[in-house]
């Protein structure tokens, strides 16, 4: 499939909501299956997206500069839009690293923020993709495969985690 193809299936994030995880007595997850096959190609598709610098910081000798100078005059940083993302990215795969544990396939609790991290993690390599200045051209089926795992998530039903019960 083409990565055409595939990115016109994400949701689109003008009309994208996300569920309430609000639900009383416990902790909501939506239990999935991860592959170890689909946690290297997510792995993969992370270092290639990770690697993306879509302000030029990196590159620009000038901008570098600028941020530099920013930094010493007022004491903030010129931050990469996508840095928190990338935490957020690497802290679920994580997760799904733990669930798998080195057999061949693994059950995920997925949370609210692995959610909308995924959902995050598809939209951005979409936006990566389409900015002409960029040039970010993953491997199709990796994308492929993110947003199977991502509509997973998206059709399980929720389960609560740890249920309380009345008394407490």
């Amino acid at each position: 499939m083409s990565l055409d193809s595939v990115f016109g299936q994400v949701p689109d994030p003008q009309s994208h909501s996300f569920p309430s995880y609000s639900l009383p007595q416990g902790e909501p997850v939506r239990p999935i299956a991860v592959t170890a096959a689909e946690l290297e190609t997510l792995l993969s598709l992370y270092e290639t997206f990770a690697a993306v610098d879509p302000t030029g910081i990196d590159s620009n000798p000038f901008l570098r500069a600028t941020s530099d100078f920013l930094e010493e005059t007022f004491g903030t940083t010129l931050e990469r839009p996508d840095d928190r993302l990338h935490d957020d990215i690497a802290s679920t795969l994580n997760d799904f690293a733990e669930a798998v544990d080195g057999a061949t396939v693994g059950v995920v609790d997925a949370t609210a923020l692995h959610h909308r991290t995924l959902y995050f993690f598809l939209t951005g390599a979409k936006g990566y993709h389409l900015a002409p200045h960029i040039q970010f051209d993953p491997d199709p089926a990796a994308v492929e495969t993110l947003n199977e795992v991502f509509q997973r998530v998206l059709d399980q039903e929720f389960y609560l985690k740890r249920p309380k019960s009345v008394l407490e």
